[in-house]
């Protein structure tokens, strides 16, 4: 027995060739699996349980990924749906969905997977030594827990085969392992274990594991052995190098990756290259282990005013940290002197574009730009107090001298007004996992019909 899966794209919203796409349909396969968040820009979404992808676009991909289930007859599944995966970004997800199906005329049924935790529940699990720090994890406490605007546990294969044995035509999870989406149906079937998770792992992000990442589309083979990786674009090939590079991605061990109930050992992979564009691998293991989720959240900041300003004569080029460290400290003492407020009720950040925006005192590099982007980022409790400030800080960070015996300099604001309220901020505040007595204890699953004659099950 084989079990094949066809991954789209590292995510909806993304983008991936239709031509590889149909290459793949017509070659076919037992499920289409896509993700569909990710956190790779911070915990806004998380916060709000917004998507930070177009809506237009995803129900444009998803309709095509609607129709190529249609014509094969095989589960559609998106695992993180919204960016976050709350709930409200499932609920988000299957409006779409339901959308689709009305509009194309077809008939499906529809399982909602819920990764939505309350935070009572980890409350109580947290009382009860079941909820464990990772490393940097934040103190937490049952008033931490409740200050948060959104929890998530992490599913693993054994939640999205739940969703699977209810018949569902597609399935829409909230957030999920970026693999469990992939492994969960080459599990259930017997499949070798260390080969669907680390094939899972290699097909996570589409055609990244393959020369021609943007292309998109991939298809995975999982068998009682090993596993098999071919891109769908003509133009893509997979080589034992792109497949074995794609355990570094977004995993601080090569050899290693902890999933629900275990861990993913490599260290005996062996990676052949089948002709010019496709890819075997065997030897992986599966280890066992506890059965454990990880736990996302996120919690509000404050409330955020950034304003910019272009430095580009050569000495404030040349002095920019000095400068930017005295602006910091002379709006300190303002805001406190003649707003009233406590260092604890705001703080003042400039970024310096073109120095070291990116990585801060971690920056190793000392090229001298030509010029340097101040970014002056303020948070407070309220967007008005935030506003305020800013309207405080706009002058000096239009004109404040190095020193205090030079005329007034004048920077370049790139835009009018030069101060923009970016509205609430959050910040990740749980890196713990959490454990399960079995799998579906922390996951609710809810049943639909969807198209002409919708109905709830």
């Amino acid at each position: 027995m084989t079990t094949t899966i066809l991954v789209p794209s590292g995510v909806l919203g993304l983008g991936f060739s239709q031509a590889a796409l149909d290459r793949g349909v017509a070659q076919g396969c037992d499920a289409i699996a896509i993700d569909g968040g990710s956190t790779d820009s911070g915990p806004h979404s998380l916060g709000t349980g917004l998507s930070k992808y177009s809506r237009a676009v995803c129900k444009a991909e998803w309709r095509a990924l609607m129709l190529a289930r249609a014509r094969l007859g095989v589960p559609l599944i998106i695992g993180t749906a919204g960016t976050s995966g709350t709930d409200s970004a499932v609920d988000w997800m299957y409006d779409i969905t339901a959308e689709l199906a009305a509009e194309l005329g077809q008939q499906v049924r529809v399982t909602r997977l819920y990764s939505g935790q309350s935070a009572e529940a980890v409350a109580d699990r947290l009382a009860a030594g079941r909820v464990s720090p990772l490393s940097p994890a934040p103190e937490i406490d049952a008033e931490r827990l409740r200050a948060m605007a959104h929890i998530v546990a992490l599913a693993g294969a054994e939640q999205v085969q739940a969703a699977l044995e209810t018949g569902a035509d597609i399935i829409i999870a909230g957030r999920t392992t970026d693999t469990a989406i992939i492994a969960a149906l080459p599990l259930a079937r017997g499949e070798h274990p260390g080969a669907c998770w680390h094939g899972a792992k290699i097909a996570e992000c589409g055609a990244l594991c393959s020369t021609h990442p943007g292309s998109g589309v991939i298809r995975v083979t999982f068998d009682q052995t090993g596993f098999e990786v071919e891109p769908m674009a003509p133009e893509a090939a997979c080589t034992p190098h792109t497949v074995s590079a794609h355990m570094l991605y977004e995993n601080s061990d090569p050899f290693r990756l902890f999933e629900p109930g275990g861990h993913l050992d490599v260290t005996r992979a062996r990676y052949h290259a089948l002709d010019a564009r496709r890819v075997r691998v065997e030897g992986s293991e599966w280890v066992p282990g506890p059965y454990s989720v990880k736990l996302e959240g996120a919690r509000l900041a404050g409330y955020q005013t950034m304003l910019l300003a272009i430095l580009r004569e050569a000495r404030y080029v040349a002095n920019a940290q000095s400068w930017a460290d005295k602006l910091v400290a002379t709006l300190g003492e303002r805001v406190s002197g003649q707003l009233g407020l406590a260092p604890a009720d705001f703080s003042i950040e400039i970024r310096l574009i073109g120095v070291n925006a990116a990585l801060g005192a971690l920056e190793t590099r000392a090229s001298q730009p030509a010029e340097v982007g101040a970014l002056c980022l303020i948070t407070a409790q309220t967007q008005d107090l935030a506003d305020e400030i800013g309207r405080l800080a706009n002058p000096y960070m239009l004109h404040m001298p190095l020193t205090e015996d030079e005329p007034l300099p004048t920077f370049a604001f790139p835009y009018s007004p030069a101060q923009t309220s970016r509205g609430a901020v959050f910040e990740f505040a749980l890196n713990h996992v959490m454990a399960l007595d079995s799998p579906m204890e922390a996951f609710r699953v809810q049943i639909s019909e969807v198209g002409p004659d919708a109905r709830v099950a």
